[in-house]
């Protein structure tokens, strides 16, 4: 039987068996609509608040402060567009990176097209944003700012505390993408100092098509989608009910084991880390050595096309990633390594791993083996 490893958990994680069990239990018993009067419409409602309040939980805020939506990329789309809509007699300027998941990043692009002002800022080579940049880039007209926690291509971690620390005496909105933090990394106690958050269940172990959007009380924002007026009015449509439960129960589950994931996801990443540079000639390490979250580890191995490696360690049962797997269809370059000022060869070259905590040191070893000798293999018949 072929092994299989995989590292592709940025990308999307396998369903804890738990969780599977309770979304499977609540489309086929506890199946009623949230908003129907009889017993099997109050269940479900129940079901939805409890899994707002286990999740406001979670990140320590208020459960009338969480909104379930269809994911990650509507929760950004919500919060962007749905702030500064709110405020555009306010102002028309939005701050951002040049290194945001496509989600954020088309979405300010429409913005422009509608007569917004936006700010991408630079990176350094580590792939982190200056604070000094973000408060230099603030200006009268500044209603927005949106900047990730931890980055999908490399890992690097954004300066969240100290940006939301400078904004806390400014009448800015202040969003963070975390899909790839929550669960990952701790975020600020409280979410102190943001005032709208991102993340989606299928990152964490629970199902796809179910995502939150933290919003604190007081901000205001415009719904993009109008109907019955579900989730107190901001997202209309039925609840997911099965998908809520499921991203409640993963919670659950991540919240018990949150400290012991985040150590052993650490360890696996510098065991694959030390035994690519050990192993392997000519690769760079683009992940930043500190300031990376403990599950990303974006990798380029010189003279070698990623996505001709990806489908040879495909051949071995070793599922990785060229790059978001939200836009590697496209086959452009990686807008984050051209930020980060990396060169075509490295750009080209880059492959990302990401981990979970359900990989074992056997299964890294197994993986260093192969790309050892699929590294190896590739560069040779290159040179022919």
């Amino acid at each position: 039987m072929r092994k299989e490893v995989y590292l592709d958990n940025s990308a999307t994680t396998k369903v804890l068996k738990e969780v599977a069990d309770e979304v499977y239990k609540v489309l086929i018993e506890d199946y009623g609509n949230p908003s129907s009067l009889h017993s099997k419409g109050l269940y479900a409602e129940k079901t939805v608040r409890e899994a707002r309040r286990v999740i406001s939980n979670f990140l320590g805020v208020e459960e009338k402060e969480i909104y379930f939506t269809s994911g990650g990329t509507e929760s950004n789309n919500v919060a962007i567009k749905g702030a500064v809509k709110a405020l555009k007699r306010k102002g028309k300027h939005i701050i951002t990176t040049s290194i945001e998941h496509p989600s954020v990043l088309e979405v300010c692009r429409e913005l422009e097209e509608e007569g917004f002002k936006v700010t991408y800022l630079p990176v350094g080579e580590d792939g982190i944003v200056k604070v000094s940049d973000v408060k230099n880039a603030v200006n009268s007209e500044t209603v927005l700012i949106s900047i990730m926690h931890v980055n999908n291509e490399v890992g690097s971690i954004q300066p969240i505390e100290e940006i939301a620390d400078f904004l806390k005496e400014k009448d800015i909105v202040f969003h963070v993408d975390a899909v790839q933090s929550f669960g990952k990394i701790s975020l600020i106690s409280g979410l102190k100092g943001i005032s709208l958050l991102s993340a989606s269940a299928h990152k964490v172990y629970g199902p796809k098509g179910i995502g939150i959007l933290y919003k604190k009380d007081k901000i205001k924002i415009e719904p993009l989608i109008h109907g019955g007026g579900q989730e107190r009015g901001l997202r209309s449509g039925t609840e997911n009910v099965p998908g809520i439960a499921g991203f409640c129960k993963a919670v659950e589950i991540l919240e018990k084991n949150f400290s012991l994931w985040k150590e052993k996801m650490g360890d696996l990443k510098e065991r694959l880390k030390t035994g690519i540079i050990d192993l392997i000639e000519d690769v760079v390490i683009n992940t930043p050595e500190t300031k990376s979250a403990p599950h990303i580890l974006n990798v380029s191995f010189l003279g070698i096309k990623a996505e001709v490696l990806l489908h040879a360690l495909e051949n071995y049962g070793i599922y990785v990633s060229t790059g978001s797997a939200c836009s590697s269809h496209k086959k452009v370059k990686s807008h984050v390594l051209v930020a980060m000022g990396k060169k075509e060869e490295e750009i080209e070259g880059a492959v990302r791993f990401s981990l979970s905590p359900f990989i074992t040191e056997e299964e890294i070893d197994y993986t260093l083996d192969v790309l050892k000798n699929q590294v190896k293999e590739l560069r040779r018949f290159k040179r022919r």
